[in-house]
């Protein structure tokens, strides 16, 4: 159980230290693809998975993603409104965490200028998120989570599981 708990601690250190030193993450992988601040590696099966949330927040800077639980839906900020991108949905399946978060977050990038709130906030002039690459995720996701989000390799969208099902996205 020590050596368990040394072990994490000795991770989030390196972690830590390897986002302080170039503000780049891999995971799963060595390196960062050029052009990415937080990059995944080739070959997986798992998604990044968006919040759902109860309210839309309120201060939510272009660019925010998540999953509204009130209808289902994924959306993303766009021009100050909420735009749709998926269909009616499901949350029906998922267990809620009933713990009330405090805090900002975590920041990668530009955490000394940034003042968005969100769970991961990724702020870069020069660097963007490289999402997932997952081959034909309707097929190789075997239980996928509502608001899970990918780069689908074979058909080269944007895959976003609403639920019930995948929403493609040029």
């Amino acid at each position: 159980m020590k050596n368990d708990m040394k072990n994490k601690i000795l991770i989030l250190f390196i972690l830590l230290l390897t986002v302080a030193s170039n503000a780049q993450v891999a995971i799963g992988k060595k390196k960062v693809d050029k052009g990415g601040i937080l990059d995944f590696s080739q070959g997986t099966t798992k998604g990044i998975l968006l919040p759902i949330v109860e309210m839309l927040p309120e201060n939510a800077v272009d660019g925010t993603f998540l999953m509204d639980k009130e209808d289902a839906i994924v959306k993303v900020k766009v021009n100050e409104s909420w735009m749709d991108l998926s269909g009616t949905g499901s949350v029906s399946n998922v267990e809620f965490n009933n713990s009330v978060e405090k805090g900002n977050g975590v920041v990668i990038g530009d955490y000394t200028s940034s003042t968005p709130e969100g769970v991961l906030v990724l702020e870069a002039a020069d660097k963007a998120l490289i999402l997932p690459k997952i081959s034909d995720p309707h097929l190789n996701v075997k239980s996928p989570h509502p608001g899970m989000i990918c780069y689908d390799t074979a058909s080269q969208c944007i895959a976003i599981f609403d639920g019930l099902q995948w929403n493609y996205w040029k």
